[in-house]
């Protein structure tokens, strides 16, 4: 019996020692490792901009770890859990745009430079994932968004599109075991950089990304009891406002909404 386990055990570890058997990294190990050298938070900590230069220099890295991605089968895939697979999902977005970027990069001021009138940046298909070609608006909309997959309106601060306009990009990779507190303490962030989110006072206005006019609708779908933007504000009013009186009209959701221009530039760290 005990000849048979050890045997069992060294086909298990010949296995997993031959290319493309290897374990999938929970971790994501090697994109942590780029976003903490690459990406740069600003003083506050609400927002970030990205050393594409250095991704560029490290570019086989970052294809490594890309490759691991696409190594990934639609049955491995199915058998993780909620948490793994989001974070999965939410990691191969923002490396996959990064590296989109550098296929251009430094000949680009924004990602809509990889557009044309005909096709978005966003519906290119330019990598594989879960056995199919894939563009990244699949991966936002059609795997990350579909309904009843994960119904966590959380993930729009998570997703980044290269652009000042976006959340920022963080300098950790999402994982299972920390998703949880990672998408909160990225809408934290999200929500107290004035840059994208902000209380007129005098006005009686909560100016706030465009992001929440786009997909207004999957932040009134009751997650975590959630039912509207205005609900959705007044538990964030902390970070909305600064002054007391205003967070307490945040809270009574006595104001108007209104949505800030998006800003398309790269979110370069030049």
């Amino acid at each position: 019996m005990k000849i048979a386990f050890r045997l069992w055990l060294l086909a298990l570890l010949a296995a997993w020692s031959l290319p493309g058997l290897a374990a999938f990294d929970h971790e994501h190990r090697q994109w942590n490792e780029l976003l903490a050298r690459h990406v740069v938070y600003a003083p506050d900590g609400n927002a970030s901009t990205v050393r594409y230069a250095g991704f560029a220099a490290e570019r086989a890295s970052l294809h490594a770890y890309l490759d691991s991605l696409s190594a990934v089968g639609q049955a491995e895939y199915d058998a993780w859990s909620r948490a793994q697979r989001l974070a999965f999902l939410v990691n191969a977005y923002n490396a996959f745009t990064v590296e989109l970027i550098l296929t251009k990069y430094p000949d680009l001021s924004s990602i809509k430079d990889l557009g044309s009138l005909f096709q978005s940046p966003w519906k290119k298909r330019f990598f594989t994932l879960l056995g199919k070609s894939r563009h990244l608006d699949e991966i936002e909309h059609e795997m990350i968004r579909a309904p009843g997959a994960f119904d966590d309106p959380r993930i729009h601060v998570a997703v980044v599109c290269a652009s000042i306009g976006c959340p920022m990009l963080r300098n950790e990779a999402f994982t299972a075991a920390r998703l949880d507190a990672q998408l909160d303490d990225a809408m934290r962030r999200f929500l107290s950089d004035r840059g994208r989110n902000r209380f007129d006072g005098p006005a009686g206005v909560l100016r706030v990304s465009k992001i929440f006019d786009w997909y207004g609708r999957d932040f009134e779908q009751g997650h975590r009891g959630i039912d509207s933007l205005k609900t959705l504000f007044a538990r964030h009013a902390e970070q909305l406002a600064d002054a007391e009186a205003d967070r307490a009209r945040l809270r009574a959701g006595d104001y108007r909404i209104g949505f800030l221009d998006y800003d398309w530039a790269l979110n370069d760290a030049r």
